[in-house]
């Protein structure tokens, strides 16, 4: 009778490699830590799996048969592959061949990763990088899918049950034009602030008020926003070429050419920028070095 893999227990082939090497049920009990009746009896089971008996006595030992010096080679080279298998494999960067799937603001992509981009293409140029637009509401489903594999956001528009790294805190300055008036001035006035056109960015579109409108309103003020922009990216050359004012997360603001950055005369509650994924990928020696990395390159001075 042909033996069904559905039910030969793997740990019959373990003792059959070891009879097989020590020709001795003693010894073989020793090496898998059991005990010889123990031994004994997976022998029998393996007796009967391979209706063969696989092993006679001998002056010096057990004697195999001809199917066990048959089995010995093809049995060993299981049980490796089925070590390698289970053994966590080792990543090298170097030689590492991917894809990645990032899911990012236009902020975190010109901030995080920009600068991340650049940095992997020295350390693993073999890793192709696709930054998609990040659309809250479907960012677990993404993950769940492996439509995407990480996504860049706050902590209030992360899922719950997804693994999260935080990256950096992020606070607001206030950024001209560096010919501007008022761009030589070391402290900026509420008044002076409120007085002043400004432009802000809403992602959603159409909409003339955000965080600052909110801590101004606190306070019984107000401002003039006259321009509203779906994009971070857009702002600072808008602001370059008007007399607008904007309020910027910092790190952009610093990487913007031609501007005059100054501190708010008011306090703007910040944001915590962080990396969120999916169970699916968070065993993955590659994906656990490229979170590593985004986290190195995000906590690098601006």
């Amino acid at each position: 009778m042909q033996p069904d893999i559905r039910t030969l227990d793997l740990n019959l082939l373990k003792t059959l490699d070891a009879l097989l090497d020590e020709r001795s049920v003693t010894r073989a009990a020793e090496r898998l830590s059991l005990t010889q009746p123990a031994v004994s009896g997976m022998l029998t089971r393996l007796r009967e799996s391979l209706g063969d008996p696989l092993f006679k006595r001998g002056q010096r030992g057990m004697v195999p048969t001809l199917r066990a010096l048959e089995l010995a080679g093809p049995v060993k080279k299981v049980l490796e592959d089925i070590e390698a298998l289970l053994r966590p494999q080792a990543f090298d960067p170097a030689a590492a061949e991917l894809t990645l799937a990032v899911a990012s603001t236009d902020y975190a992509l010109q901030v995080v990763m920009l600068p991340f981009l650049a940095t992997i293409r020295t350390r693993a140029p073999g890793i192709r990088v696709a930054v998609l637009p990040i659309q809250d509401q479907r960012v677990h489903a993404q993950l769940e899918r492996g439509e995407i594999d990480m996504a860049l956001v706050t902590p209030d528009s992360a899922p719950g049950d997804l693994h999260v790294r935080r990256l950096f805190d992020e606070r607001y300055v206030c950024v001209l034009r560096e010919d501007h008036p008022y761009a030589g001035r070391r402290k900026l006035t509420l008044d002076r602030f409120c007085a002043m056109d400004h432009a802000l960015v809403s992602y959603r579109g159409g909409s003339f008020s955000g965080v600052t409108d909110e801590a101004l309103a606190r306070l019984g003020r107000s401002r003039r926003v006259t321009v509203s922009v779906t994009s971070f990216l857009a702002l600072p050359e808008l602001v370059r070429h008007s007399e607008l004012m904007a309020v910027v997360p910092r790190r952009l603001a610093m990487q913007a050419k031609g501007l005059a950055v100054l501190e708010p005369p008011l306090e703007i509650p910040g944001f915590t920028k962080s990396v969120v994924w999916h169970e699916r990928t968070h065993h993955s020696p590659a994906h656990r070095w490229i979170r590593t990395l985004l986290a190195e390159v995000s906590q690098r001075k601006p």
